[in-house]
């Protein structure tokens, strides 16, 4: 492993071939094997940081879960969450860095990619494979007419994958979204 810069509260378990840089670990953490912790990161009491994952400038919250393949960048991350494998915040636009917000108690399901910032509130539901951005439009379609959201996720909803149509100048074609049905 490689340390550098690192703050480690008692009960602490690194695994191997992990590298940290510049990070706040908190007590009864697990981190690794094979994880990398880049500078202004800190990490929640009894939270766990898997295989193969990399957090950088985000916040882990109090036994939360970022157990395997997956890319936290930017983002603050709440007590209780789960972050399913493969799940990527990825918030550089291109000029700006946009923070990622994930409430307490929510579960993000596994090949999610979160992007541009967007807010998931307390115990919110992503299924697999969602990918939100800050201009992907979240349609909730457990009312009688349908209500659009855009870089909000709300409080307690359920969210799949989905697709609307869009008519563009060579003709009509479905466009990812994500759809609230719970």
């Amino acid at each position: 492993c490689y340390l550098k810069d690192v703050v480690l509260k008692d009960g602490v378990n690194i695994l191997a071939n992990c590298v940290l840089d510049g990070v706040d670990i908190s007590e009864s953490v697990v981190v690794g094997p094979f994880a990398r912790l880049r500078p202004n990161t800190t990490v929640g009491k009894g939270a766990k940081v898997g295989n193969f994952v990399e957090i950088k400038a985000a916040k882990i919250g109090v036994n939360s879960k970022v157990s395997h393949l997956s890319y936290i960048g930017d983002a603050l991350i709440g007590k209780d969450v789960n972050i399913g494998a493969g799940t990527i915040t990825c918030n550089y636009d291109g000029a700006n860095k946009h923070k990622t917000i994930i409430e307490d108690g929510a579960f993000i399901g596994s090949r999610s990619i979160i992007v541009e910032g967007v807010k998931i509130e307390k115990g919110a539901v992503i299924g697999a494979n969602v990918t939100i951005t800050g201009t992907t439009p979240i349609i909730d379609v457990t009312g009688e007419e349908p209500k659009e959201y855009k870089g909000l996720v709300p409080e307690n909803s359920v969210v799949i994958p989905g697709t609307r149509p869009k008519v563009f100048p060579s003709g009509e074609f479905n466009t990812p979204c994500a759809l609230i049905t719970g």
